[in-house]
């Protein structure tokens, strides 16, 4: 799978905007607004790819806040800090190369915790969701941002048409890849948890609170969970 998402890196902007019509950003800030704002908060975001969530939340986070932004891939995390540094946010966000099961950081250092289209890709998600848990101070929120299951029968089957025929064949031509990422994307989408389930394993985690919203009719989906 790494070496998969390191042969897209230098394109996964571009390709998210193109396959997701642009969406993706829209999707990202109302993610980011469900964190709170807070005064010398501190936030770590998971998968954090190209670093397009850990900007928004970085403003969120107050005056002397922090974000570190945490991916398994060093390339993606390269694209990350370069986006980071370009708009002059290296001291309010730190870049760092983590494991989402094994993140390495003390229990209870974070007010909140986000991720954005990177828990579907994780080994072990009951080992994921306890280890954010541990993560978060009391209190604390875990807002994910995830690709979901179509509330409406018809938009199911245009969107795995969409899926399985269009969105490979453009990721392909796109990023000239040719270890198979954009058709391994639509099959991670389909063999993960739908809302309600994914609410199921949140709470098992020892969560207290789980919430969720659909977005664009429940092609994506916004899972809150409170320490």
């Amino acid at each position: 799978m790494q070496r998969m998402f390191t042969a897209i890196a230098r394109f996964y902007d571009l390709n998210n905007s193109l396959l997701s019509f642009g969406l993706h950003h829209r999707w990202k800030r109302v993610a980011a607004a469900l964190v709170p704002s807070t005064t010398d908060g501190r936030a770590i975001d998971i998968g954090a790819g190209t670093g397009d969530l850990a900007l928004l939340i970085e403003k969120r986070m107050g005056r002397n806040g922090h974000v570190v932004a945490v991916d398994l891939n060093a390339a993606m995390l390269r694209e990350s800090f370069r986006k980071i540094s370009r708009r002059g946010l290296g001291h309010r966000i730190s870049c760092l190369r983590a494991n989402a099961e094994w993140l390495g950081v003390r229990d209870a250092s974070f007010d909140a915790v986000t991720t954005g289209f990177c828990i579907r890709n994780v080994g072990d998600l009951a080992q994921t969701f306890s280890e954010i848990r541990r993560v978060l101070k009391p209190g604390g929120r875990f807002v994910c941002l995830e690709f979901s299951r179509p509330v409406r029968a018809w938009l199911r089957r245009l969107y795995d048409w969409y899926s399985f025929r269009l969105l490979p064949w453009i990721g392909t031509l796109v990023a000239r890849d040719t270890t198979g990422v954009y058709r391994y994307l639509p099959d991670s989408i389909r063999a993960f948890p739908d809302q309600e389930a994914l609410k199921e394993l949140l709470l098992k985690a020892g969560f207290q609170q789980v919430e969720y919203q659909n977005l664009s009719s429940g092609i994506v989906a916004i899972h809150v969970a409170i320490k």
